[in-house]
Order: C-alpha cells, then sequence, then structure tokens
C-alpha cells in the first residue's frame, strides 16, 4: 500500500506538468511560451493585448466607487494588456497635488482588478499595470527623489541604481510592473518646460546614468523578481531639442547628428540591458511623427540598435496623428500607420487601436503584423512573472513606500545634487555658532518644491523647518516670503498666472523690514512646478521664452542687498535661469534644483557646512534666453562671437562646480601616443584634496577629433570618474580609451575609427582641463 501511495505522489506531478499548457509552463523560455500562448488567441483577444486603459475607460469598472467583476466583463471579456497607474484614486473627494490612494488600497484595488483578468478571462492572461517613475513613484506616500536634471548633476551611477531600484521596489509593491521612466533624452534648450525631467545635454553622461538607472529597476536576467519592474526607456526620437523649445513641436535635427547624439544613450542602454519597454517621442522628426515613422522604429530601433522589447506610444501619440499632425483622416487610419510603422501598445487608453479589427478585414493590417505586437506584449508579461506571480501582497506595500531607509536614499540624492555655482572668499558655509540671527527670505524658504510626476511624499522638508528643527534653540530665526511667483504650485492646472512686481510690492516690503532685524540674510528664489513644467496639451501651456526671475523677485534681491547685510542665495528651478545678475550681487550662489522630499535638510545642512557640495552641472548655463544655444559639445563653426562687447560663452559651462576645499590635478600621461585601432590606451591624471574639508571631486575626460572627414564636435565627454578624497589625501585615476571613445558615424551612417590625431583633455569641468595627444594608426 505504501508503494502504491509513493509511486501515485511520484507520478501525479508527472501527469500533472505533462497536462500543463505550454504557456503556463515557467521552465519555458519567454518566446516560447508566448509562441504557445499566440496561437491559442482569437483576433479580439489579440487586439485586445495592445490596448491601455486610463481616467474615464477605468471607471467604467465600477460600481458607486467599488469594482464591479460583471462590468468587467461586459467591457474587457476579451482580456486587456495595460492598465495605467494602478495608484490612481479615480473619485478624489478634494483637489490633491496628485490623486492617490495609500498604498494598502491601491495595492487591494489592483488585486481585485488582476484577478479578474486572471481567473475569469477564457485564457487568464494578466495585465501589465504601470506607472510613472522618473525621480521616484508617482503615488501617495511614496519616495520622492530630486529631479532627474538634478539627479545628473551627481554624476553618481550607484546613486542613480539605488534610486531606480527603490522606486521599482515601491511601485511593484503596489501592483504596477511597468516603470514609465528613465528619460534618457538630451535637451539643448532649457526653455522646454520638460527640462526638469532630462539628465542634461550630454549623451555619454546620459547613457552612463540611463545604464545606472535601468540596472536599478529592471535588474538583469530574462525573467524578472517581485522586487524589479520592466522599464520603460523615454522617448525615443528628438524630444529634447524641439522647435523654440515648445514641447512636442517639430524637430529639425537631421539623422546623421540624431544618430550620433540624441539617439546615442538609448541605443548604449539597449545594448547593454535588454530593456522592456520603450516609449516613442511626440515630435515629428525628418517630417514624419514618430508614431508613424517606420524608418525611425523599424530600420533603426529594431533592425540596428537590435531593441527586442516592445514599443508603446507616448500618451495620445497615436491619436495626434488624427487630431493634431493632420496626417490621418480618422482615428482608424492613425492605428493603422501607426501599427504599421512598428507601435505594438497605444497608451494611454484605446482611442485608436480597437478598430484595427476592421482595417484587419479590409487588408489595410496584416495578422502578421498584429501578431508581431502581440508577441513583444505577451514575452513581456511572461518576464515579468505576471503568470507566476499576477498578485502583490497588501501589507508589504504598506512597509515599503517611504519607509525611513529609502528616506535617506532621498537625503543623500538631495545633498549630492546640488551644484556650488559661486562662493567668492569661502563665504558659504556659515559658522553656526557664530549666527546668532539670520533671514530666510524668498518664495521658496517655505516650500518643499517636488517638481512635475511626483506624488505626495509620507513627508515634506522646507529649508525653514529644517533650520528650525535644527538650531531653533541657538538662534534667532526669521522668515518672509518676499514674492509669490504664482497663484498654483502644482503642475496640473491647465492655466497658471504669474504674479508681478506690482502684485508683490507689500510682500516685498515686509520681506526688507524683515531682512533689517537679521545678521544674515539667505535667499531662496528660483522658480516652481507652475512656472516651468511639461506643457500636456494646447490648453495647458508650459515652456518659456525667457529664463529670468520673475514676478518681482529681481526687485526683491535687489532691496534685501542694498541693507548691506551679508547675503547669499540659494536657487529652486527645473531648469537653468539667467543668474549673471544674481551673482553680480551676492557672494554665494547655490543651485538646488527641486531637491526632493528632504531638500529643505540638504539645503540647511550645506548653509552650514554639514554637507559639502560637490554637484557639477549636466547642462549648460546660457547667460541669458538669447545665448541659446549654450551646449558644451559644439560643431567649430558656433559660436563665432556676439557683436558689441556680448559675451558668446556660458555663464557657467558643462561639468562645473565649486566645493568647500579645493583639488589640483597633476602629472596627466597617456601609456601611448599611438595606438592601434583595436588597442586600448590609458590616460592617468593625480587629483589632491589641498583643502582643510573632505570632498567629493568628479574627474572628467573629454576628446577632441582633431580633422576628421565630417565635421566633429569641438569636444566630447567620454569618461568621468567621482571620488571621495578626504583633506589633504591624493588619488590616481585612470581612464581607458578604446576605439568606442573614438568612434562616430561616417557619411554612409557607418560606426567606425578614422586614422589621425585626437586631442585628450582632463580636468574640473568642461573648460578647465590639460591636454595630452592621441595619434590613432
Amino acid at each position: 500500500m505504501r508503494k502504491k501511495i509513493l509511486i501515485l505522489f511520484i507520478v501525479l506531478p508527472l501527469v500533472s506538468m505533462a497536462q500543463m499548457l505550454p504557456y503556463k509552463n515557467p521552465k519555458l523560455s519567454p518566446q516560447e511560451r508566448a509562441d504557445d500562448l499566440l496561437q491559442r488567441m482569437t483576433t479580439e483577444e489579440k487586439i485586445a493585448q495592445l490596448q491601455c486603459i486610463w481616467t474615464e475607460h477605468k471607471r467604467k469598472l465600477f460600481t458607486n466607487e467599488k469594482f464591479d467583476e460583471k462590468k468587467a466583463a461586459e467591457c474587457f471579456k476579451d482580456g486587456l494588456g495595460f492598465m495605467s497607474r494602478p495608484n490612481e484614486n479615480l473619485f478624489p473627494r478634494r483637489s490633491v497635488y496628485h490623486p492617490a490612494l495609500h498604498p494598502r488600497q491601491s495595492a487591494e484595488l489592483y488585486n481585485q482588478i488582476q484577478r479578474y483578468f486572471v481567473e475569469k478571462t477564457r485564457l487568464g492572461i494578466p495585465l501589465v499595470a504601470h506607472d510613472e517613475g522618473v525621480h521616484g513613484h508617482l503615488s501617495q506616500d511614496a519616495t520622492n527623489f530630486p529631479v532627474p536634471i538634478a539627479l545628473a548633476c551627481t554624476w553618481d551611477e550607484e546613486l542613480l541604481q539605488d534610486i531606480f531600484a527603490i522606486t521599482a521596489k515601491e511601485i511593484r509593491s503596489r501592483g504596477g510592473s511597468e516603470e514609465l521612466g528613465p528619460v534618457l533624452d538630451m535637451v539643448r534648450d532649457p526653455r522646454w518646460g520638460r527640462t526638469e525631467e532630462m539628465m542634461g545635454e550630454d549623451p555619454y553622461l546620459i547613457s552612463r546614468l540611463g545604464r545606472a538607472a535601468v540596472t536599478g529597476a529592471q535588474g538583469k536576467g530574462e525573467y524578472l523578481d517581485p522586487e524589479h519592474v520592466g522599464i520603460t526607456l523615454k522617448h525615443f526620437g528628438v524630444h529634447g531639442s524641439s522647435e523654440g523649445g515648445n514641447n512636442t513641436a517639430p524637430s529639425y535635427i537631421d539623422e546623421h547628428e540624431a544618430r550620433q547624439s540624441f539617439f546615442s544613450p538609448f541605443r548604449e542602454v539597449i545594448r547593454d540591458c535588454d530593456p522592456m519597454y520603450i516609449m516613442i517621442t511626440y515630435n515629428e522628426i525628418w517630417g514624419r511623427p514618430a508614431h508613424a515613422n517606420k524608418h525611425l522604429l523599424q530600420d533603426i530601433l529594431r533592425n540596428e540598435f537590435k531593441f527586442k522589447g516592445t514599443i508603446v506610444a507616448d500618451y495620445g501619440g497615436i491619436s495626434n496623428l488624427h487630431s493634431v499632425d493632420k496626417m490621418s483622416p480618422t482615428l482608424a487610419d492613425a492605428a493603422v500607420q501607426a501599427i504599421n510603422a512598428g507601435v505594438d501598445v497605444e497608451f494611454p487608453n484605446p482611442d485608436t487601436y480597437p478598430t484595427l479589427e476592421l482595417s484587419l478585414k479590409e487588408g489595410k493590417v496584416t495578422m502578421a503584423t498584429i501578431d508581431r505586437a502581440v508577441r513583444n506584449v505577451l514575452i513581456s508579461k511572461f518576464r515579468l512573472g505576471l503568470f507566476e506571480r499576477p498578485y502583490v501582497d497588501v501589507k508589504k506595500a504598506e512597509t515599503v513606500s517611504g519607509c525611513e531607509a529609502h528616506s535617506q536614499v532621498a537625503y543623500r540624492a538631495a545633498a549630492e545634487s546640488m551644484v556650488l555655482l559661486k562662493n567668492d572668499n569661502n563665504f558659504l558655509p556659515l559658522e553656526k555658532n557664530k549666527v546668532k540671527s539670520i533671514a530666510l527670505i524668498g518664495p521658496n524658504a517655505n516650500r518643499c518644491i517636488l517638481g512635475g510626476y511626483s506624488g505626495i511624499p509620507r513627508d515634506t522638508i522646507t529649508p525653514l523647518r529644517a533650520i528650525h528643527e535644527k538650531y531653533g534653540d541657538q538662534m534667532n530665526i526669521l522668515y518672509s516670503e518676499g514674492v509669490r511667483i504664482t497663484d498654483e504650485h502644482s503642475p496640473f492646472p491647465p492655466i497658471i498666472k504669474a504674479y508681478t512686481y506690482q502684485d508683490n510690492a507689500r510682500k516685498i516690503q515686509d520681506a526688507v523690514e524683515v531682512a533689517k532685524k537679521a545678521d544674515i540674510v539667505i535667499l531662496f528664489v528660483g522658480g516652481n512646478e507652475g512656472t516651468s513644467r511639461e506643457a500636456y496639451g494646447p490648453e495647458a501651456p508650459g515652456d518659456l521664452p525667457t529664463l529670468e526671475l520673475l514676478a518681482g523677485q529681481k526687485e526683491l534681491i535687489d532691496q534685501i542687498v542694498a541693507l548691506g547685510k551679508p547675503t547669499c542665495a540659494f536657487v529652486n528651478s527645473g531648469t537653468t535661469l539667467s543668474l549673471g545678475e544674481l551673482e553680480s550681487k551676492v557672494p554665494a550662489v547655490m543651485q538646488c534644483w527641486y531637491l526632493g522630499q528632504e531638500g529643505g535638510y540638504a539645503m540647511i545642512d550645506a548653509l552650514f557646512g554639514d554637507i559639502n557640495p560637490s554637484g557639477k552641472l549636466s547642462i549648460s548655463f546660457p547667460r541669458s534666453a538669447g545665448h541659446i544655444p549654450a551646449y558644451y559639445n559644439y560643431k567649430p563653426t558656433s559660436r563665432r562671437g556676439y557683436n558689441l562687447g556680448f559675451d558668446v560663452t556660458p555663464l557657467h559651462s558643462f561639468g562645473y562646480g565649486l566645493s568647500y576645499t579645493t583639488y589640483t590635478y597633476s602629472n596627466l600621461r597617456i601609456d601611448k601616443s599611438v595606438m592601434g585601432e583595436n588597442e586600448t590606451a590609458t590616460v592617468t591624471v593625480d587629483v589632491q584634496n589641498t583643502g582643510s574639508r573632505d570632498g567629493s571631486e568628479i574627474i572628467q575626460m573629454y576628446i577632441t577629433d582633431d580633422y576628421a572627414s565630417l565635421t566633429r564636435p569641438v569636444k566630447e565627454l567620454k569618461g568621468f570618474r567621482r571620488i571621495n578624497l578626504k583633506a589633504g589625501e591624493k588619488q590616481t585615476v585612470t581612464f581607458k580609451i578604446d576605439k568606442d571613445a573614438l568612434a562616430y558615424y561616417d557619411i554612409d551612417n557607418k560606426w567606425q575609427v578614422e586614422p589621425g590625431t585626437f586631442t585628450v583633455a582632463v580636468g574640473p569641468s568642461s573648460d578647465k582641463n590639460e591636454k595630452v595627444k592621441l595619434e590613432i594608426k
């Protein structure tokens, strides 16, 4: 009897495995499972996988604000591919920064919705829930980090990996399995409202930080574990160099420059990290919108760059072909153009792709094209482990989101993101034991500015709160807002009003009276989430024609400085501002961007020297909007100079940033002056902290192709190292130069190295370095 039981114990699982449908077998590859599932699907089920729901379409699943399985069966009997933002509160009681549910609520709701698709549809295909995550999870109680333009100023790959690992963990804990981010676009016009979402102007820096972000969020390996997400690189095309800095405007970058610069981060990250998704840009390129650009999506992205994942539309990008771009007379035609060009999935709502069934019957789309897109979607779902682990632990969601360990990383990020632009006579840091009375003046002194794509963290720290917590019992702390910049401190309202000097005249006078009572004045000026933001529609502009300080801030600064008291400035902004006038009037200026939830602590710690600033600019600071473009890696015929003595150089160059200590560079050498195409050369430099404080320095290597068959930039970043140096310590830093560091796209768009001489420059910024020569035989 025991033998029979033992035999049954062994045989039954084997029988069960034998009867398991191949697509449900986790021992097979995602590709094999997708192929099996695809051939079992009806046309209706296939097309459903290419659709997503958001806002009003998600509300169709509810009755009296409760998930209704019967409604789901009526609306989505054939299944569904994607759902946008599972954490979103679709029935908010009041206006909030972002209407989101608390972690446990969103996890419970996700489980309810997912259970219908897994257990009640014919094939049990789970849906993918995607969430925003460019600098933390866009949700309630999630950890909020500095905006990407600030994070890039850390030049810290380890930090970026940690941040995106945390973001992925928080997103996954609530049911999200696809993260929209990181953004790999390169920005060349800081008037653009989305500048804060970018990681700067240099393709090499963005590539390095992008690889770190993808590794942190997605991990490594074919199948992802429950704490990682499928990342979505944004926004493939030429997104950050639109006409006039206007969001979604055409790009007039030619194909060679697009490949050489704007596509480079995508190419590198695709090669090294196998990203699961790519979102394409709204902008047109070479006369066709990206959503209908077969050459861009298939010839370049698929065939040349070897992207194997899923291509998703930016929100409304396909319907824009009809309503905005005027390329498609109907929404059905827009769907045909998009899927034939290579767009697999329509985000965020099923505005056009439901028409594919009729277009298929009419012969405008082939089943092979539909199958290609569906197969890409299915592979991603298998890689995410959704068939094996479709649900989440609701208790874990509460403990993970915004926890103390994650907040500590947010503080570290804020500390490393600040860039010290000016510090005459070592005005900063202040000696905390000598300060008796201090005034915090300005529109951002008592605000924690989170930036766009931010939820509501568990806590937000303003500079005023931070200084009261840390020093309220040892110095007299005064405060005045000085000016109010806009009527809304949010990127969401369609129309935002800017205040004027006349609106703020009384506030400025009040601030002057407060400043008179203080020994030292700290100005907190700049912008906010409402001044420069994503222009998300014609009815909601977000770009600016100016980089000037607005709303009477200049008058505020003038009147405070006129008091003759020791004064410095901390600048919060999502883009570069015209700071030359400010810098001429105060001895110290700190560029702080939007530093996230811990920003107040970081700024006050930098003020008093508990933080030694180490950030370096990831974007050049033009002197004014009239000095755009100002990026450092320009062509030799650019920047000839302006008439009447106007300075053509940027106010601060790419890679620039001061410290409370000093560093010296010496003994730059190269191990060979001549090398073959397939050899490597080693460049070495000694760097010493010659000051009295410990600090971190970012050593940068630039290469110039002295003569080439096509015009080349005057210099290009090709290496960097972030090192920690104690006071007096010296380190030797090395860089490897291989053919990739010297190659470029030739006239036939072939990636190659030409023989000739190259200038290798190493130093603390793009405009301050020592040089050696290298010849390629």
